[in-house]
């Protein structure tokens, strides 16, 4: 909880460090990359990097954890920090990297508005920044500790045992560990990030979803992405990794997970975001699992929807489920009402439902939309992103 003068000085300073966060941003990061050149070659994301979306995303998370100390001081947003710390503990990131965050973040935004950093200013803010930094690096402590490793070692290395190709676009790499060590836990609908030393010596790391859970090994799918670097590491990985070869990948990591209970549960999903829906269909159908799951789909065609057998045949196995799904492009005769964007309002969504979402953010928001307007509360929608989340600050 901030302290009353600095709840007041953040409150009265929030509209210009929010309205000139966009330039703050980017400042600290080239402040950050010129003192740690490392971080930007081995940690952080070229792709996120050169498009923007890495720096829209750390301003969207300090203006939401300042607004929500000055607007309801008696809670404190769990939910994004909880999101945050799950990032942060499948990166490795570590306690010793906040003070050097705050420091070119600082410097960023004393260069950004001069003089209207007064020592009491920078102190007010001082105290927003630790407050966030300290629960962080609280969670992230728990996440570690639950998954049997020291802070930022989180790495490992695996063996490709298998892979398949799920559309011309989609692989799924089957990897099992080489150190010895049991499987880490995981939980349907987690990701892990997989590390990848490319041509030009650049270590990069992507995040990707559990798409199975196969007896001794780790199940991801990987989507080939256009566009460099954008889609540098899932090119490497297509073009590149082979059975047999070695993949340094993460512990288990996501807050947006298949909860045990057994009331109904509705699956949307677009495009690649299929992947932890399947994992998450698969966990149910091995579990026997006779909740009502309703999974939705929405792709651009037959052939670019990867795991469609999948989809048909775990649904097939769970005794009250459903799969709805929309192609934009259908290559064959279609109903018309399955043609197009996903419409939710044509289907029968029980009281009590509890929602996952993965996908782009415009279908994100879109299905959010229609399930709020059918009756499903905020706290029981939740959503995957791949990346930078540009959508913190928001609920559900």
């Amino acid at each position: 909880m901030l302290s009353t003068r600095s709840t007041e000085i953040v409150r009265a300073t929030l509209p210009a460090v929010g309205g000139a966060i966009g330039e703050i941003a980017p400042l600290f990061y080239e402040k950050l990359f010129a003192a740690h050149p490392a971080l930007l070659r081995d940690l952080f994301n070229r792709g996120n990097q050169a498009s923007g979306t890495q720096q829209q995303a750390l301003a969207g998370a300090i203006a939401a954890f300042a607004t929500a100390l000055v607007e309801h001081p008696e809670t404190r947003p769990d939910a994004m920090l909880s999101r945050i710390a799950h990032k942060h503990v499948s990166l490795g990131i570590s306690p010793d990297q906040y003070p050097v965050v705050r420091h070119h973040l600082f410097e960023a935004i004393a260069e950004v508005l001069g003089d209207a950093v007064t020592e009491e200013v920078e102190a007010a803010w001082d105290e927003v920044y630790w407050l966030m930094a300290n629960a962080l690096i609280a969670l992230e402590a728990r996440l570690y500790e639950q998954a049997g490793t020291a802070a930022g070692d989180v790495f490992r290395p695996y063996r490709v045992a298998g892979r398949l190709a799920e559309t011309a676009d989609v692989t799924t790499y089957v990897v099992q560990p080489l150190d010895g060590r049991p499987l880490p836990a995981s939980r349907p609908g987690q990701y892990v990030s997989v590390q990848v030393q490319l041509p030009d010596g650049v270590r990069q790391i992507r995040q990707y979803s559990l798409s199975g859970r196969p007896d001794g090994a780790l199940q991801f799918s990987v989507k080939r992405v256009t566009g460099e670097p954008d889609g540098e590491v899932s090119h490497h990985l297509h073009d590149r990794v082979a059975v047999g070869d070695t993949l340094l990948v993460s512990a288990p990591a996501g807050d947006v997970a298949l909860d045990d209970g057994d009331g109904p549960v509705l699956l949307a999903s677009a495009g690649i975001g299929c992947t932890p829906m399947t994992g998450m269909l698969s966990h149910l159908a091995a579990t026997g699992s006779r909740r009502r799951v309703i999974s939705v789909h929405a792709d651009r065609s037959e052939s670019t929807h990867a795991f469609r057998t999948d989809l048909l045949q775990l649904t097939e196995k769970l005794p009250d489920a459903v799969a709805h799904v929309w192609y934009e492009e259908p290559e064959g005769t279609r109903p018309a009402d399955r043609t197009g964007y996903a419409d939710l309002s044509r289907i029968d969504i029980p009281a009590g439902t509890t929602a996952y979402l993965c996908g782009p953010l415009p279908f994100l928001r879109s299905v959010r939309t229609q399930l709020l307007a059918a009756g499903v509360a905020p706290a029981a929608i939740h959503y995957e992103v791949f990346g930078p989340d540009l959508w913190l600050g928001q609920d559900g």
